[in-house]
């Protein structure tokens, strides 16, 4: 009914609910999104309902009762998780103010205080001024936000801890249970002025312990104007220069659409350049000359000459096509690139488990901050990492932090350079590194923008032993599987081409992977850290841990190559999918 009446344009004729609903029911949100494709109003009208649906308060049984009957009935995949993502979804595809999903909204921004919670007082990864800005910008005026970052702070400080922030974060009295409220007018300013000291006191404590920019504070130009610009320009566009590339921007939280470079950091051997993008690419359209900052970039990225030093550049280079248009095809001209994320898979180093027990004192390390770790020594402080770096003017932390995240990139380099051997790369690793990245390294996570690539810092190959002689060839028909829920991608992939393969739910424990090995006779491909704990409960040789990085198709040929599956026309779609 809902194909003929796209055929037929019949849909607002028609109650967009009453067609929706069945449709999503049996997991079919795509032809939903092209039912309402081309009518704004019903549009409107369905996020309205899915919006209801998701009210904490409203009880999706009533929905899903009367279609109990319903062929190929899915009501696992009708929950509020999976009727939120499709909001999020529609809201981008048909570009409507996110204003019309209040309870979707509100939701996603309790999920994000949640975090921001955890990040600060379980964690202690944030420090107070990265925590307050974020808290106030999530939370704004909203009131039944304000309500829920009351009893966050209640249940997380206490209550004297709880009318500090309070205070801090502006919130107005009537939103504050009773004994918050009373101790918030109790509160003196002196009070927090000896606590913001005790704290600065610790965080200068704690700085030896980490990495440590190793040039004057005079040396890093934070730069706004076209004039500022154009003499780093000239410093940078050299022949023969290394240049250490690094972006930041405003964790985005889940929200809808690609962040945008709030910061572009270009590091020299004696001095680092941070430029302020959004505010150059105003000045530039003011002066009626938009390309200009596009085109110096795209000058640095293309010029064979000059050596750029990234860590995971794929991502970097998505959130600068998206923060200007111009600068879409910057990834298919770039030439004289060394991504040292490709490097990390390859350097022979701590894992991130061995680095937290000999430092017994915080969060393991891992990506850029795990080589730095291994390479010079000590890890970077990523505590400026979720800063909101859209906000004026900087802090001297976030500004330290920016240089320090590009700069390192070149002391890894130099030190990699001259004595490749002790980090288990081959000698000849200035030829082999540069314009020789892979294609595609992977994208950065837009929440955190860099995650271990595998627990030891380098691509993970399961059980590390030399076999005597490569396993006898098999056909896919012969080889099962179990995938782990991080690889559903690759589960699907490796059924197209004809594996018997078992996918773990999102919600399911990775020990649930073992269980299914041993009952069913399956290997389990799995990632990161699960590999460690999954392949001491089978038999050797059957858990294989996949580069989580790669997409789907490589992974599969990982795969395949491992256990030498001979895959022939005939094994493509035999099984149903």
């Amino acid at each position: 009914a809902a194909i003929l009446s796209i055929k037929l344009k019949l849909q607002p004729d028609q109650d967009v609910e009453k067609m929706c609903t069945p449709l999503l029911l049996q997991d079919k949100a795509n032809l939903v999104e092209d039912y309402v494709g081309e009518y704004p109003e019903l549009q409107r009208k369905l996020l309205q309902t899915l919006d209801t649906w998701c009210d904490p308060s409203f009880n999706i049984r009533d929905i899903t009762r009367p279609y109990q009957g319903l062929s190929r009935y899915k009501p696992e995949k009708f929950n509020r998780r999976v009727l939120s993502k499709l909001v999020f979804r529609l809201l981008e595809r048909f570009n409507i103010d996110p204003g019309l999903c209040p309870n979707v909204i509100n939701q996603r921004h309790l999920r994000t205080l949640n975090y921001l919670f955890y990040k600060r007082f379980v964690e202690k990864t944030m420090t107070e001024e990265n925590w307050a800005d974020h808290i106030q910008s999530t939370v704004g005026e909203n009131r039944w936000l304000q309500a829920q970052l009351a009893q966050a702070l209640l249940r997380h400080c206490g209550v004297r801890g709880a009318a500090r922030w309070a205070r801090r974060c502006r919130l107005p009295p009537d939103a504050l249970p009773g004994a918050v409220a009373e101790e918030l007018r109790q509160l003196h300013r002196q009070d927090r002025v000896e606590e913001v000291t005790k704290a600065d006191n610790y965080e200068d404590s704690k700085k030896k312990d980490y990495y440590q920019l190793p040039i004057p504070r005079e040396n890093i130009h934070f730069l706004q104007t076209w004039e500022e610009t154009l003499q780093c320009w000239e410093k940078v566009l050299q022949p023969g220069q290394v240049v250490g590339v690094d972006m930041e921007w405003k964790p985005s939280f889940g929200t809808v659409g690609k962040p945008r470079v709030a910061l572009l950091q270009l590091a020299l051997k004696n001095e680092v350049f941070l430029l302020d993008l959004p505010r150059l690419l105003e000045q530039a359209e003011a002066e009626g000359e938009k390309e200009k900052l596009p085109r110096f970039i795209q000058m640095l990225y293309s010029d064979a000459a000059i050596t750029k030093l990234g860590y995971g550049m794929s991502g970097d280079l998505s959130s600068l096509a998206a923060t200007c248009s111009a600068l879409k095809d910057t990834e298919k001209q770039m030439q004289g690139v060394v991504d040292l994320l490709a490097v990390d898979k390859r350097v022979d180093g701590l894992s991130p488990e061995h680095s937290h027990e000999e430092r017994g004192v915080r969060q393991p390390e891992k990506g850029l901050s795990l080589l730095v770790q291994h390479v010079l020594g000590k890890p970077l402080d990523k505590k400026e990492q979720l800063s909101n770096w859209e906000k004026r003017p900087l802090r001297e932390e976030q500004i330290l932090y920016a240089a320090s995240d590009a700069y390192c990139l070149l002391e890894i380099y130099e030190r990699l350079c001259k004595d490749p051997e002790s980090f288990g790369l081959g000698s000849d690793l200035t030829e082999s590194l540069v314009g020789k990245q892979s294609k595609k390294p992977r994208a950065k996570k837009q929440l955190n923008k860099q995650e271990a690539p595998s627990p030891s810092g380098q691509e993970c190959q399961g059980p590390r032993m030399e076999p005597s002689r490569p396993p006898a060839p098999i056909s896919p028909r012969e080889f099962s599987v179990v995938c782990d829920n991080m690889l559903q991608g690759l589960g699907r992939y490796l059924r197209c081409l004809g594996v018997d393969v078992r996918l773990l739910d999102n919600e399911d424990d990775h020990r649930k992977a073992a269980e299914i090995a041993r009952q069913e006779g399956r290997v389990i491909l799995t990632s990161g850290l699960p590999y460690q704990t999954l392949r001491s409960q089978v038999a050797e040789g059957r858990c294989f841990s996949v580069n989580c990085s790669e997409k789907a198709k490589e992974q599969a040929l990982q795969v395949l190559k491992h256990f030498n599956v001979q895959v022939s026309l005939s094994d493509i779609f035999s099984r149903c999918q």
